[in-house]
């Protein structure tokens, strides 16, 4: 699950980012915005997340300011010390309002809701989703080199990597192919029994690792084969699940 945080309290921000991996092991936090003017910008250049936290009171404003600038096409769970704007928070996707300090027990129940509730939003990655529940995953990509069309067999990739706005296949010989999908879109499509996404850069195959070392704040760093000049770094946030995925649990 993908979440997005806005909020400008930095203590705030900090402990609901530790209740949040306390009680969902599948949690990864894209970014914490601290303002309307960043929300805003954020939204219009990356994809939609699957859920945002989101304060109503920033420094720089009401977040509800941030609707009429921008589509949020994704649930929101408001995080507020006032109850005194509910009813404005449920005119827009506001699945649930929690005041502050915001309690454990209260934002478990906020996202059960969140995960039992049957969305009709349009972000990409739930129509993809919606699309394929009766495909299979991807088995094979095809790649356009030039006036050639050449055959990627998901056996034969190591990772897929993304570098200057744009996406490649590694292959395991360490050839690189282009390929005109995001990572974000990738990462519905394959397998991810076999797949991992380590960060916003890498997704491996589980076959591409070859040495994984434990760094500092329990952030794990992969060493991939083929070689990556980008680091194969996993969160502290995502090293618990990094751990449950590969040992197949």
């Amino acid at each position: 699950m993908k979440v997005l945080l806005i909020e400008d309290e930095k203590p705030a921000s900090t402990r609901l980012q530790k209740l949040l991996h306390e009680v969902a092991a599948d949690i990864e936090v894209l970014d914490v915005l601290d303002s309307i003017e960043s929300s805003i910008e954020w939204l219009k250049n990356h994809p939609m997340p699957t859920l945002i936290f989101m304060d109503i009171q920033l420094a720089d404003g009401s977040s509800f300011t941030i609707f009429k600038k921008v589509k949020v096409d994704c649930p929101v769970i408001f995080i507020t010390a006032y109850d005194e704007y509910a009813i404005d928070a449920f005119k827009v996707n506001s699945i649930d309002y929690l005041l502050k300090p915001v309690k454990k027990h209260d934002l478990e129940t906020a996202i059960h809701k969140f995960r039992n509730l049957h969305f009709s939003y349009t972000n990409d990655q739930i129509q993809e989703l919606q699309l394929d529940k009766q495909k299979q995953f991807k088995d094979r990509f095809i790649i356009k080199l030039g006036n050639k069309i050449k055959q990627i067999v998901i056996d034969d990739i190591a990772y897929f990597f993304s570098r200057d706005k744009l996406s490649f296949i590694c292959d395991k010989e360490g050839k690189n192919y282009p390929i005109d999908l995001s990572l974000d879109k990738l990462e519905i499509l394959i397998n991810p029994e076999i797949f991992f996404r380590v960060n916003r850069q890498i997704i491996t195959h589980h076959q591409a690792i070859k040495d994984i070392q434990t760094s500092i704040k329990s952030r794990i760093i992969l060493t991939l084969e083929p070689p990556t000049q980008i680091e194969a770094l996993i969160s502290s946030e995502r090293s618990s699940l990094f751990k449950k995925w590969i040992k197949k649990e």
